[in-house]
């Protein structure tokens, strides 16, 4: 898929646009579950997948290797990109090798620290924020990739307030980000107040939201903890309904997230965006409830 196209599938999709999201495999064994995953996925009407890079590329070499298979499988692939511990040089490495892979775009992003570190300190040759690296992608391939960036529905855990959160968001986009796709949010309306922020400060491209399908009550905690999401308390009680049955568990987040899907994109959402931590279970249980 060309970067046109991408970008045509966004902004006028005939249905909602569906993407997933993977991220780089830490063994081998890990990384054959992954493309098998990926190959169970792929006929599902899936327009494109991206792939997360850990902070300071600590996942460069396995985003890139594991990025060209999912090519090779036939996905349009967005690659992620973070500014953390990389010069501009090493980031035109990066891209150019995404470039050769077959990417059809890169997700810009600042990135978080490094583990062990609280703050984000930006390389002294790279950039402190993702604004810089989309003028950079642009500039070392210009026109070759549709190029996206985060949006964060409930505020990036770094911003002061929602006015400055999105003055960010409008500077991503101006700089040349062709969509944005948001962190994970378990309430609809914290998406709906976010866009219209964004299209009050101008922002007029796609913004695609990210589902995630919680397995359990003590991952969501953990994962809502660490990226400042709400988990809504209807869903709390629907978990605990469940008391230690993590399977139980698992289906009420995959319901919830047919739900969610559904709501977002009967009050106009694009498409939605699959957060599937590797697992093919509830993805294959949501894309065949929401087909249904």
């Amino acid at each position: 898929m060309s970067r046109s196209q991408l970008i045509q599938a966004l902004r006028a999709p005939a249905r909602p646009t569906v993407s997933v999201e993977f991220f780089p495999p830490k063994t081998p064994e890990a990384g054959a579950k992954m493309l098998e995953v990926a190959r169970a996925l792929r006929p599902l009407g899936i327009d494109f997948a991206s792939l997360t890079y850990g902070a300071g590329g600590t996942s460069r070499d396995t985003t890139l290797a594991y990025g060209a298979e999912l090519v090779k499988l036939g996905f349009p692939l967005i690659g992620h990109l973070t500014c953390v511990g990389h010069s501009r040089a090493e980031l035109t490495e990066v891209i150019s090798g995404y470039d050769a892979a077959g990417f059809s775009g890169i997700l810009a992003l600042r990135g978080d620290p490094p583990k062990g570190q609280t703050a984000f300190t930006a390389h002294p040759e790279g950039f402190a924020h993702a604004e810089g690296l989309v003028r950079h992608i642009a500039a070392v391939r210009p026109g070759r990739f549709a190029v996206g960036v985060a949006g964060f529905p409930e505020r990036h855990p770094d911003a002061t307030d929602d006015l400055s959160d999105t003055r960010f968001l409008a500077g991503k986009v101006s700089a040349g980000a062709d969509f944005v796709t948001t962190q994970l949010f378990l309430d609809n309306e914290d998406y709906f107040r976010f866009v219209a922020r964004a299209r009050a400060a101008g922002v007029t491209v796609p913004i695609l939201p990210g589902i995630m399908p919680v397995l359990s009550l003590k991952q969501a905690r953990n994962f809502c903890g660490f990226c400042k999401a709400r988990i809504p308390e209807a869903l709390v009680r629907e978990l605990e309904a469940c008391g230690d049955d993590e399977e139980a568990q698992r289906k009420v987040g995959v319901s919830w997230a047919v739900r969610q899907v559904r709501g977002l994109v009967a009050r106009g959402a694009p498409g939605y965006h699959v957060y599937i931590l590797n697992r093919a279970e509830s993805a294959l249980e949501l894309f065949a409830a929401l087909r249904a």
